[in-house]
């Protein structure tokens, strides 16, 4: 086990079992904690401790690490009615059963998007991207197109750009809400850019006007956007460029 060192090949040992594709560097680091990681045959529970991937001996669960995977993040569109997750002991359909079969490393989903939402969600094996896109101190605007039903007015709108209290009684920063089509059969047409992202946020804003989420798109997380060309249940590798934009922020 190499405990000190300055080796250029020595990782933190979070990062290596991110980088092998066994979890996010979070989970990783959870997994650590809890004792079921060893290094050379020692039981770790440090995420920070330096190792060398390539020469030490690492096991999760009893099972060795291999060599780490290649990263790979994709881009989904993901249809409404899939879990954001990469299990469901109810047996529900996950995203992870869309890319299953076609893509042999093993990615997880970055973020969440409700089950009855649709739209842009990222997977990835890149725990440094993935920390990029889901720490709260970057605050990557996430756009979401909304038709929410019900009776309209100026009001319902300004209460929906200012501060409203989550059933939790978290009071959310105020968003910016674009109306984009106001209809004459009460069926009407927003976008949504949130930086906080709260678990079902739009649904509850909305609800705290008295208007029904009808149907949620996300279509872009920061300077990623949806794709038009992509369909539900369709995905995309991230190109070079997109993977950089992410990581210079």
């Amino acid at each position: 086990m190499v405990l000190e060192g300055a080796e250029i090949m020595e990782e933190r040992l979070q990062n290596v079992l991110a980088h092998a594709g066994v979890a996010s560097r979070r989970g990783a680091a959870a997994i650590i904690e809890a004792g079921r990681v060893t290094v050379d045959g020692l039981v770790v529970r440090e995420p920070g401790l330096r190792v060398d991937p390539s020469a030490a001996s690492i096991t999760v669960d009893g099972r060795p690490v291999g060599t780490p995977e290649q990263k790979r993040t994709i881009m989904l569109y993901k249809p409404a009615g899939v879990l954001s997750t990469v299990s469901d002991p109810f047996g529900g359909k996950t995203v992870l059963d869309i890319v299953r079969g076609a893509i042999p490393e093993r990615i997880v989903p970055v973020g969440r998007l409700d089950k009855d939402s649709e739209g842009l969600l990222l997977m990835s094996n890149d725990g440094d991207l993935t920390q990029k896109l889901t720490h709260p101190r970057y605050e990557h605007e996430k756009t979401y197109e909304v038709r929410a039903a019900g009776r309209w007015s100026e009001e319902k709108l300004r209460v929906l750009r200012s501060a409203v209290e989550m059933p939790d009684g978290y009071v959310i920063r105020p968003v910016p809400v674009e109306v984009v089509k106001i209809g004459r059969d009460n069926v009407h047409e927003l976008v949504f850019r949130l930086r906080e992202g709260r678990k079902r946020q739009i649904r509850y804003m909305c609800s705290a006007v008295h208007l029904t989420v009808l149907s949620l798109k996300r279509v872009a997380i920061g300077a990623l956007r949806l794709p038009e060309s992509l369909k539900p249940g369709e995905w995309r590798d991230l190109t070079k460029e997109e993977i950089n934009a992410v990581l210079s922020v």
